[in-house]
């Protein structure tokens, strides 16, 4: 019990889930004008339907679309709405700058307000207590590893749940780097990170999920279907219960035409170049970011992987990490 004693422990009957809601002024993609005002109002949405079912709000990454230079009028509208609440924000990778969580970034700004719970650490992060049934909350952060496993004591809380923001192989991802295993110890992981909503996965005894992201940033025909949802998790539960998150029909939030050819192969072969090209646009001298980008990405498992850290090796003169 050493390590929940030193936890901070929240009283409520469950975790509510706010998936990557990258809030941005400026509409990202080929969203319409109108994104800033309709991310808040479903961030709002979620805030009063957890009060109402006495739960504690838990953003899954990337609260920002853009690290830096959100305007004043947007943080400042953060900080109102999210002071009565508090909620836990797990560090995303667009929340950071050039890989890292520095005070200049837009999250840093809401963490000295005092208004969110940044949980930018790896490890446990907080005991939820519901009407005395313990949890032990831990988080693993964009760009820090998952545990191989979590030591349970006697008489220390019945259940462990895991946040990460990580690219998990779920089945639609198989390529990602970080596969799904049991983690013994680990009751259950809630990953962000991935905006598509993923089946649930059993893996010896942890449950692995992925409920999808709240806002909607994609133009594609899966986007025009997709219901963005909240997700609930209450102690002893099997799976994640979806709660719709209300929202404006697709027509309204996204230009009318047509959609582009072979969008689901394009998007799926692009994702790892998108990262680069937006590594490159704020690259450092060092190549810390793009080491950090490389070992979140590369799944060691594909043949091509050891040929990139040999390049990556050759033109920055650092041995990847083993």
């Amino acid at each position: 019990m050493t390590i929940e004693r030193e936890l901070p422990v929240v009283r409520a009957e469950g975790l509510f889930f706010i998936g990557d809601p990258h809030i941005s002024a400026v509409p990202p993609g080929q969203r319409l004008e109108g994104f800033q005002d309709q991310v808040l109002a479903k961030i709002r949405a979620c805030l009063d339907r957890a009060v109402e079912l006495d739960m504690v709000p838990v953003f899954l990454g990337d609260l920002f679309h853009w690290p830096r230079e959100n305007p004043n009028q947007l943080l400042v509208e953060l900080i109102r709405l999210f002071g009565p609440h508090k909620p836990f924000v797990l560090v995303g990778n667009h929340d950071k700058h050039q890989a890292r969580l520095t005070a200049d970034v837009s999250l840093a700004v809401l963490d000295a307000a005092g208004v969110v719970r940044v949980l930018a650490d790896p490890g446990p992060a907080f005991v939820l207590d519901a009407g005395g049934v313990r949890t032990l909350v831990g988080a693993s952060p964009d760009g820090s590893p998952l545990p191989s496993r979590f030591p349970r004591e006697p008489g220390g809380p019945r259940y462990v749940l895991w946040l990460s923001h990580h690219g998990l192989a779920f089945p639609e991802f198989l390529d990602r780097a970080h596969r799904i295993r049991e983690i013994p110890g680990v009751d259950f992981v809630v990953n962000g990170h991935i905006h598509r909503p993923q089946a649930t996965v059993q893996a010896g005894g942890t449950t692995w999920t992925n409920p999808g992201n709240i806002t909607r940033l994609t133009f594609t025909r899966r986007s025009q279907t997709r219901v963005p949802a909240a997700a609930i998790w209450t102690p002893g539960c099997t799976d994640l219960e979806k709660w719709p998150v209300p929202h404006l029909p697709f027509v309204q939030v996204f230009p009318d035409q047509d959609f582009p050819p072979e969008e689901e192969e394009a998007r799926g072969q692009s994702l790892f170049i998108q990262g680069l090209e937006r590594l490159a646009w704020r690259r450092t001298r060092e190549g810390v970011g793009l080491k950090q980008f490389l070992s979140v990405n590369l799944n060691p498992e594909r043949p091509e992987t050891g040929l990139i850290w040999e390049l990556y090796e050759e033109v920055t003169g650092d041995a990847p990490s083993k």
